[in-house]
């Protein structure tokens, strides 16, 4: 994968005509060393979040060799790069197909459920196999999230109680779960996650080998400042210290976008201006999913190819290049006044889900992707790598 020092360097040197997707490998190390230095037990990396080669690569070598999937082409990703990486199935539904060949090919013993019949299938589907670590996924309150799970996946904590009782029969280990949702945006989510699951030990009287708290972690955006990752960790222990167990089970969670998210960027160019629309190279069906429907407000600059930049600032929206009217992303993306046709945009937070969300609609795909070294436009690590912290 080509190389450059910067984004800038990029844009002058090649100046694309389609979308350019930019992999930075040091905030992945910088956000990994965060999770293993003072999250209290161990990190899976939800491989959703961005499959890349690369990204899995620096993830590997950063110190995390454990990873939460949910497909079996998320598993052969991982087994390409190490084939001794511990993967768990941790999607609550799954075909017998997936079961059988995640068990029997890739030796994976970690699945999660949330329901009888998925027990069922999994344990038909393994031989009755004897090995197994299996997750009992509780739902929990997703108020907090950009992105609500719990309409999804997740038991009622009624409901997990007698699914714990019946899943302790079958499994060799077992966990309880929960997800709070994807980019929470308070810890207090944690307390009541963790506070459910005692719920259900308290019914059960069983102490589970595992307590998952699942991913949610937030990044920073321009209009989602979240409070110091430290809080979420300080919030999680005390929560866990209320359970007032004789012995606390392994504690786990599964970091996505708040691994990764600094880590990537795309650069777009402006088709047309249209007062304060911007039509542009890329959108909702290609890296820009989350500025659609969820409505993401990217981090956002105009990238200077010999011109002056206008010191007003201008909030715009956008369209994206296909024929679709829900190609478009509200923002607002505060950009200099005189930005025209042909100018490069540089849009960061992308390295979660910038790359999985892609599609082929009305024939508008990018695979350029390169490697940069400069820093992201947004980061909630200092620079020396030893603290997290929020820039404004």
């Amino acid at each position: 994968m080509q190389k450059f020092k910067t984004v800038d360097d990029l844009v002058n040197q090649l100046k694309p005509e389609r979308p350019v997707y930019c992999i930075r490998k040091k905030p992945i190390q910088v956000a990994s060393k965060t999770f293993q230095n003072k999250f209290p037990g161990k990190i899976l990396y939800a491989v959703k979040t961005n499959p890349h080669p690369e990204v899995l690569k620096t993830i590997i070598k950063s110190g995390i060799n454990n990873f939460d999937i949910a497909s079996i082409k998320e598993v052969e990703d991982i087994k390409k790069i190490n084939p001794k990486a511990k993967c768990s199935f941790m999607h609550t539904v799954k075909s017998r197909e997936s079961i059988k060949e995640a068990y029997f090919k890739h030796k994976i013993k970690t699945f999660s459920l949330d329901t009888k019949d998925e027990l069922i299938k999994i344990i038909e589907t393994t031989n009755q196999a004897k090995d197994l670590e299996l997750f009992v996924r509780v739902s929990v309150s997703n108020e907090h999230a950009e992105v609500d799970l719990s309409k999804k996946f997740g038991a009622l904590t009624s409901e997990a109680i007698g699914l714990s009782r019946l899943t302790k029969q079958y499994a060799k280990k077992i966990g309880l779960s929960f997800h709070v949702g994807s980019q929470c945006m308070h810890p207090i989510s944690y307390t009541k996650g963790i506070e459910e699951i005692g719920n259900v030990i308290k019914k059960t009287k069983i102490i589970p080998d595992y307590i998952n708290v699942g991913g949610g972690f937030p990044t920073i955006y321009p209009d989602l400042v979240p409070q110091s990752l430290d809080s979420y960790f300080e919030e999680i222990k005390k929560a866990l210290k209320n359970l007032k167990l004789d012995k606390l089970p392994e504690i786990i969670c599964e970091p996505g976008r708040a691994l990764v998210a600094e880590s990537g960027s795309t650069i777009i160019r402006v088709n047309l201006r249209k007062k304060q629309k911007l039509y542009i190279n890329d959108g909702t069906y290609g890296t820009l999913f989350d500025a659609g429907v969820p409505n993401i407000v990217y981090p956002s600059r105009l990238i200077k190819i010999g011109k002056m930049i206008s010191k007003k600032l201008t909030a715009f929206d956008f369209n994206g290049p296909t024929c679709d009217g829900l190609d478009y992303m509200k923002g607002p993306f505060i950009l200099p006044n005189n930005i025209k046709e042909n100018d490069y945009i540089e849009l960061g937070q992308l390295g979660a889900y910038g790359l999985t969300f892609r599609t082929e609609f009305n024939g508008f795909y990018s695979n350029e992707i390169y490697e940069v070294d400069d820093n992201p436009i947004m980061t909630m690590y200092d620079k020396k790598n030893k603290k997290a912290f929020l820039v404004a």
